[in-house]
C-alpha cells in the first residue's frame, strides 16, 4: 500500500477512534438520555448574552430588568369542555400589556385519573407522549430526572415505586389514587409517608403556595424558564398550569399564584424549562404548546440554553390524566 493512501486511511482511523471514545464517554455519563440528546436535537450548550440581546424573548428582557416589573393577573373565564374537566388562558399583566400567559386546566380527581409516567431513554417529546398515551387528556411534563434520564425525586407509576429510595424531601409531593389527588406538604411528614397508599405519586420541589397560604420560596432568583405547577383549590380540584413564555423566576411566579383569582390552597412546582410542554386532547377543543426558554442570570451575566435543531424537547418525566 503506498503512502499516500495510507495517511487518509490512518486520518480516518483516528477520526473514528475519536468518535468511538466520545460516544463511549456520552454513554457512560448519559446513557442512551445522553444519546438520544445529540440525535433529537445536535446536543444542548449555553451561550452568555446580555439582558437586552434579541436572542431572549421581550418578556425575558423586561423581567431582567432592574426593579423587574410587578405582574398582575389579567381577566379570564373558566370554559368547560368536558364534564369535570376546565380550562381557561389567564394572562400575565405588567406595565400594561401582557407579559406572559398561564395555560390553565381544572380536573376533578372523581372523574379523571392522574398518572405519574418515566421514559429515560429520552426518546419522547410531547408529539411522541401523544401517540404513547392515545387516550390521555392532558401531557404535562413532570418532576426532575437524573443525567440519564431516570427519576431523580421518588415517583410511583401505576403502584411501582422509581427513582431513589433515599431522598431528603422538605418541599411536596403531588399524589394520586382511585377517585383523589393531592398535593401533600412535606415539611411535617416524610415522602414514604406522603406516598403510602398511593397509586401514583411525584416528589418534587419548591412548594410554591404552602398550606398555610403563604409563598415557600424563600430564595430571590433570576432564573428564567417555562414553568409547569400543579396546585389543588379550593373545591378540590387539580389545577395543572404551563406558562407560554419565560417571564417568571420561581419567587415572582409563587407571588403571582399567591394574589391570583384561582382559589388554590397549595400548589408545588415541577420541572421546566424547554421540556415545559402541554398537551390538551378533548372532545371539541385542543391545545399544543412547546416550550423553548431558560436562562440562568447572575448579575448582568445571562446564559441562554441552545440547541442546533428539533422542536421537541425530550420529556423523560411526564404527568398524564386520562378519563376514568
Amino acid at each position: 500500500m503506498s503512502v499516500k493512501l495510507k495517511r487518509p486511511l490512518a486520518g480516518a482511523a483516528i477520526v473514528l477512534l475519536v468518535i468511538a471514545a466520545c460516544v463511549g464517554w456520552l454513554w457512560q455519563r448519559n446513557g442512551f438520555y445522553g444519546l438520544n440528546t445529540i440525535l433529537r436535537r445536535g446536543g444542548t450548550y449555553w451561550i452568555t448574552v446580555k439582558a437586552d440581546d434579541p436572542r431572549l424573548s421581550p418578556s425575558m428582557q423586561l423581567a431582567l430588568k432592574e426593579p423587574p416589573p410587578l405582574a398582575q393577573p389579567g381577566l379570564f373565564t373558566w370554559r368547560e369542555v368536558e364534564k369535570g374537566f376546565e380550562v381557561a388562558e389567564l394572562p400575565v399583566m405588567a406595565d400594561g400589556k401582557e407579559v406572559d400567559r398561564i395555560l390553565l386546566n381544572r380536573i376533578d380527581p372523581a372523574l379523571y385519573r392522574f398518572v405519574a409516567r418515566s421514559a429515560a431513554n429520552g426518546d419522547r417529546g410531547i408529539d411522541e407522549w401523544e401517540k404513547a398515551l392515545p387516550t390521555a387528556v392532558l401531557i404535562v411534563n413532570g418532576s426532575y430526572y437524573d443525567p440519564k434520564g431516570r427519576p431523580d425525586t421518588p415517583i410511583i407509576s401505576e403502584g411501582v415505586a422509581m427513582g431513589p429510595t433515599t431522598y431528603d424531601a422538605k418541599a411536596g409531593a403531588f399524589t394520586a389514587g382511585d377517585g383523589f389527588a393531592s398535593i401533600k406538604e412535606l415539611s411535617n411528614q416524610t415522602w414514604q409517608t406522603a406516598l403510602a397508599g398511593v397509586t401514583n405519586a411525584m416528589v418534587s420541589y419548591p412548594l410554591l403556595i404552602g398550606s398555610d397560604g403563604q409563598t415557600h420560596v424563600t430564595t430571590a432568583s433570576r432564573w428564567l424558564a417555562n414553568r409547569t405547577f400543579v396546585a389543588e383549590d379550593g373545591g378540590h380540584r387539580i389545577i395543572v398550569g404551563t406558562t407560554k413564555e419565560a417571564f417568571f423566576p420561581l419567587n415572582a411566579l409563587a407571588e403571582f399564584l399567591k394574589t391570583a383569582p384561582l382559589d388554590l390552597k397549595i400548589a408545588l412546582n415541577l420541572d421546566g424549562g424547554p421540556l415545559a410542554c402541554q398537551s390538551v386532547r378533548l372532545s371539541g377543543f385542543q391545545r399544543k404548546f412547546y416550550a423553548q426558554w431558560e436562562a440562568q442570570v447572575n448579575g448582568d451575566e445571562v446564559k441562554l440554553l441552545r440547541w442546533p435543531f428539533g422542536k421537541s424537547w425530550a420529556m423523560p418525566m411526564v404527568l398524564s390524566v386520562e378519563r376514568r
